[in-house]
C-alpha cells in the first residue's frame, strides 16, 4: 500500500486540475496546501478516490504517469 496525496490547489499550466501525488514524489513535497488521501493499493484507486472530491483530479505526470491525463 502507497500514501497519495492531493494538490487541494489548481495546478495551473496543467490543465487547471488537481494532482494526485505518491508520498515519495519530489514535487508533494513542496506542495503547500496538500490533502492526505490515504493508502491505496493503486494510483488508480486514489484518483478514483480524490474524484469524489474534485472531479477533475489527476494523476502527476512524474509519480503516477498511469494515470496523468493531462
Amino acid at each position: 500500500m502507497t500514501k497519495y496525496f492531493l494538490n487541494k490547489r489548481e495546478q495551473s499550466g496543467h490543465g487547471c486540475n488537481h494532482e494526485v501525488h505518491r508520498e515519495d514524489c519530489y514535487l508533494a513535497a513542496n506542495i503547500k496546501f496538500r490533502r492526505y488521501l490515504g493508502e491505496f493499493p493503486s494510483s488508480a484507486e486514489a484518483l478514483a478516490y480524490a474524484k469524489v472530491t474534485y472531479p477533475d483530479a489527476d494523476g502527476c505526470a512524474h509519480c503516477c504517469p498511469e494515470i496523468n491525463h493531462g
